[in-house]
């Protein structure tokens, strides 16, 4: 990453630590919970968040375990992943627990990455966020959502965006204020170790954690002082985790951590997704070197390779690591897509038959047993498959809308078709190409339910290009 990309990232994301900051917790739980409602449809407008149900999965039951042994809470905690490459994670109003896709792929162990995730939970259930929305209190809630937005901005965008937003604020002398952001980070790291202690994960993460942070903190980057640092007295936390975990003794009724975390898939699942393809590669093939047994490794190679259009290398990795990691399901799900893509339908669903019913998985077997379904032209069977997954999970499958809308141009039920291609591109943000498939669906339909749908849908998409112009 240049140099100036991670200033600018870095710059932005200390709002959260060191701007909005205050000892009072003046900002009501209503009010907070409005800022963190705009602040939500301004980033997910933005697609900044990475909707891998599998990675989704794994830091929402990290999170979700900490939570447990703490009282009853005044937010709804989530905790979702951000699209990106930086070394970071952050606590935003309404307990919103936000975790770079970059932070989980320098890791080296689920206890680091509970580590960092606790000592954000211990921001959220400090209030420190509520602290720091109440120096804010000058600017209505669009306009703070709008400043904390531009944090994940400065990150998805390169900086210069969420740089920008926040000039206005960072002109108020936030500088002056640092002493209550390192209190801040204290507590945080104080309150996340004891939560640690209780939960099936070893506090000693965090510590680890740190330690990472301080490696990689504006590494080749000389001179910038802690204020403009996301993490700032990091030496310091260091100090006091050791000294905080120095007679740290794991009871013997520790709990154990639950089976389907897998950190290590995820994190090569996520290098093999979504991180640049050529570094990736060097990484990983650097890494098979010293770790040829290593079915993750392996998996994530599988991944790259596909990204590659190498489809028989990407094979040829899935079956080592299969071989390594017997029918384990991530390693099956992925050679049923690989096999899809292919054009090799039948061998795709020989491999996802038998993980359509786990928990975490499952679904996104489904997605893909129902595309082997319709090119092997079984059309009932496909259909019954592309609804039942848009009805668990609408958001995440887009293509599963344009599938069954093929299916039913099929069966001659032409006005479905264009209304489910209307949702289809709505989905993908395509509005305009939406909005003529809807009103051609009116013009075709005639079961008043369907009208209504397709009428409210047409409404609220004239609605977005009416704000958008």
């Amino acid at each position: 990453m240049k140099p100036l990309k991670l200033f600018f990232i870095s710059f932005s994301l200390i709002l959260f630590f060191s701007f909005f900051v205050n000892i009072s917790f003046a900002v009501t739980i209503q009010k907070e919970k409005e800022i963190a409602k705009e602040f939500m449809e301004m980033i997910k407008k933005r697609q900044m968040l990475l909707n891998d149900p599998i990675a989704n999965h794994m830091i929402t039951q990290i999170g979700n375990h900490i939570l447990s042994f703490l009282p009853p809470q005044p937010f709804d905690y989530s905790f979702y992943i951000v699209d990106e490459d930086v070394f970071n994670a952050f606590a935003s109003p309404g307990a919103n627990i936000f975790a770079y896709r970059g932070l989980i792929t320098s890791l080296d162990s689920i206890d680091e990455l509970a580590g960092i995730i606790g000592h954000e939970i211990a921001h959220a259930a400090s209030r420190h966020v509520s602290e720091s929305i109440d120096r804010a209190k000058y600017v209505n809630i669009g306009s703070l959502a709008g400043v904390l937005a531009g944090a994940i901005i400065g990150g998805k965008q390169g900086g210069d965006a969420g740089a920008a937003i926040m000039t206005g604020s960072i002109a108020l002398g936030h500088t002056a204020m640092l002493s209550f952001t390192r209190e801040n980070e204290t507590e945080a790291d104080e309150k996340g170790i004891m939560f640690l202690k209780r939960s099936c994960f070893s506090p000693q993460g965090l510590l680890a954690g740190l330690m990472k942070i301080r490696a990689s903190d504006y590494r080749g980057v000389e001179g910038i002082p802690d204020y403009v640092k996301t993490h700032p007295g990091t030496g310091s936390r260091i100090a006091h985790a050791e000294t905080l975990l120095s007679n740290y003794i794991p009871p013997k009724d520790k709990a154990k951590c639950a089976e389907d975390l897998r950190f290590d898939m995820v994190k090569y699942r996520l290098l093999g997704l979504y991180a640049g393809i050529e570094p990736t590669l060097n990484l990983l093939t650097n890494q098979l070197n010293d770790s040829p047994s290593t079915a993750a490794i392996h998996y994530g190679l599988g991944l790259i390779y596909d990204r590659k259009f190498m489809k028989d290398k990407a094979m040829a990795h899935f079956k080592t690591a299969l071989s390594i990691a017997v029918f384990d399901p991530m390693v099956l799900l992925e050679m049923g897509r690989v096999y899809l893509e292919n054009s090799e339908p039948q061998k795709a669903l020989n491999v996802l038959n038998g993980i359509e019913s786990d928990p975490v998985i499952g679904l996104m077997a489904k997605f893909y047993q129902a595309g082997a379904y319709l090119e092997l032209e079984n059309l009932a069977t496909a259909k019954e498959l592309f609804t039942l997954v848009i009805d668990k999970a609408p958001a995440l499958y887009p293509k599963a809308y344009y599938n069954l809308a093929a299916i039913l141009s099929l069966e001659k039920k032409q006005g479905l078709s264009h209304y489910y291609l209307g949702i289809y591109y709505s989905k993908i943000n395509n509005t305009k190409t939406a909005i003529v498939h809807l009103n051609k669906a009116l013009d075709l339909l005639t079961d008043d339910a369907d009208i209504q749908k397709t009428k409210d849908l047409l409404n609220e998409l004239n609605e977005t290009l009416k704000k958008r112009s």
